[in-house]
């Protein structure tokens, strides 16, 4: 009997044993940095010629790991193999599916550093956001076990019929392609393939390729549970075109995917073509981001509001789907609260983050984001006022850092008020007053968290029903939700509003079959 899930504690890195730890396990994933990682498919291990390099974006010059870099014919090949594990992975009892799963969320507790200072190094999280990652990977796992029980058979939930024997199981759907992001690098991914294995599906998964090294772990985490061959095949490559064919293939029963709007909405579209020899309409999960926005009105406890925006602003250098890119004070506080979160973010420290638990943000993930988060810095000069950071910063490893970035009085139709930065930059927005507030937190097309700091219970109550996002705060960040406590996915172009680490998530990657026998 499976015990009730209780999320997984976060490390005190205060406690000198855990920091001691904590550089134990960097020092161990340091030594493995520069191996070459093959393709898995079938249980089988598949070099390649051709390959692609993960590199540490504090040091841009230091390759952390190579990865075989699959075409289109690798991704047939994986798919053909999932579809042929399916044929017996389908009837593997629940029970038993989730031990496997059960038992990967022990090991990666026993290891939880080592995929932690994995993070920090190939993607430059700061090791409260690299540990709060993989205890909510640890988290994905337990929950998930425990609710694929639950609704395995939901016979009982049936209304009685005289004469009957009535049955509800929610089986499988088959082959799914699995299609993570970097930003969350080992929780995200753990999520995506511990909900589709144990629920009854295979997977072909293909890594974000700036994060290959991390997804490696979690797959060879779960194959070392003795996981059958075909269950869970790891074919890397570029998006373009081995994600193009895993999306397209007509034995692809389903698409995870988180990451960007236009990747998304591509997905979206391809995924509803029926091909020839498919016969089934693929099921699409989506998380496409968001343009997150906390309002502030005057009867607020301003301390802690400004205390929220910055802790969700620059999170992990506010790479986050979830991350506040918008501050809408009313305008009798806007002066004040302004002051106060630049003083706040004034004060993080941005470095490498392998040297220590002191280091607040470390580098954006790469060239090509520190190009694009930097544009906007003339963008913001040209629609508002700079009032904090605004340029690179340079190091003598080159790394890719920007200092949180802060512009006042943006217009609420500005871009930097609506276009998807992911990066260290906050734009703030005047209101008259609420109403204006919440009109200006509602313009975006997207729809995925939002908070509300206010003492006014009338005002928090309209804030329930008027704003329109699929993760709502009230008094608090905007960011960190917990598995089985905050249920995860957005509105409008923020996806499909799967709720991720919530009881009806499962659902998603099955199908109900309903049986009645005349008795």
């Amino acid at each position: 009997m499976l015990t009730p899930y209780i999320p997984e504690s976060l490390t005190r890195f205060a406690d000198p044993h855990e920091e001691a730890a904590m550089r134990a396990a960097l020092d161990k994933v340091k030594s493995e940095i520069g191996r070459t990682y093959p393709l898995v498919i079938d249980g089988e291990r598949i070099s390649l010629t051709h390959t692609f390099q993960s590199l540490n974006p504090a040091r841009p010059a230091e390759v952390v790991g190579t990865f075989a870099e699959a075409d289109a014919s690798h991704a047939d090949l994986a798919i053909a193999a999932a579809a042929r594990a399916f044929e017996t992975w389908k009837f593997v009892p629940v029970a038993d599916r989730a031990r496997y799963v059960l038992r990967a969320a022990a090991e990666m507790r026993r290891r939880k550093h080592e995929f932690s200072a994995t993070m920090v190094l190939e993607v430059g999280k700061s090791w409260a956001e690299a540990d709060a990652d993989t205890s909510e990977a640890i988290d994905f796992m337990e929950y998930y076990a425990r609710q694929a029980v639950r609704i395995a058979d939901s016979s009982g939930l049936l209304t009685h019929s005289s004469g009957e024997d009535l049955a509800l199981h929610y089986i499988p759907l088959g082959v799914g392609a699995v299609i993570p992001p970097w930003n969350f690098p080992c929780a995200i991914p753990t999520g995506m393939l511990a909900s589709a294995i144990v629920t009854g599906n295979t997977v072909v998964f293909k890594p974000a390729e700036l994060s290959s090294w991390i997804a490696w772990k979690v797959c060879e985490l779960f194959w070392d549970q003795g996981l059958p061959p075909g269950v869970l095949n790891f074919v890397s490559g570029p998006g373009r075109v081995v994600g193009e064919r895993m999306v397209d293939h007509p034995q692809t029963r389903f698409i995870s995917f988180t990451g960007s709007r236009e990747v998304g909405i591509r997905i979206y579209e391809r995924a509803a073509k029926v091909h020839p020899g498919q016969k089934w309409l693929k099921r699409s999960i989506l998380e496409m981001g968001g343009k997150d926005g906390v309002v502030v009105d005057e009867t607020a406890d301003l301390d802690a509001a400004a205390q929220g925006i910055v802790a969700s602003a620059f999170g992990f250098q506010g790479q986050k789907c979830s991350a506040a890119s918008r501050a809408i004070l009313i305008n009798d506080v806007y002066d004040a609260v302004a002051e106060r979160v630049v003083a706040l973010a004034g004060k993080l420290s941005v470095g490498a983050t392998d040297l220590g638990r002191e280091i607040d943000m470390g580098p954006v993930v790469d060239l090509k984001a520190l190009q694009k988060i930097s544009s906007y810095f003339e963008v913001g000069t040209q629609e508002g006022t700079l009032l904090l950071g605004g340029a690179p910063l340079h190091t003598p490893e080159g790394g890719y850092f920007l200092p949180p970035t802060i512009f006042g009085d943006i217009a609420p139709d500005a871009r930097l008020a609506q276009e998807e930065i992911f990066g260290p930059v906050l734009a703030l927005i005047r209101a008259q007053n609420y109403d204006e507030a919440l009109e200006i937190a509602n313009g975006t097309d997207y729809g995925l968290t939002g908070g509300v700091f206010s003492r006014d219970r009338a005002r928090l109550e309209r804030a329930r029903h008027e704003f329109h996002v699929g993760n709502l705060y009230l008094n608090r960040k905007i960011t960190g939700a917990m598995v089985g406590i905050n249920p995860f996915g957005g509105f409008n172009m923020s996806g499909t509003d799967s709720k991720a680490g919530g009881p009806d998530y499962l659902l998603l990657f099955t199908q109900a079959k309903s049986i009645a026998e005349r008795l």
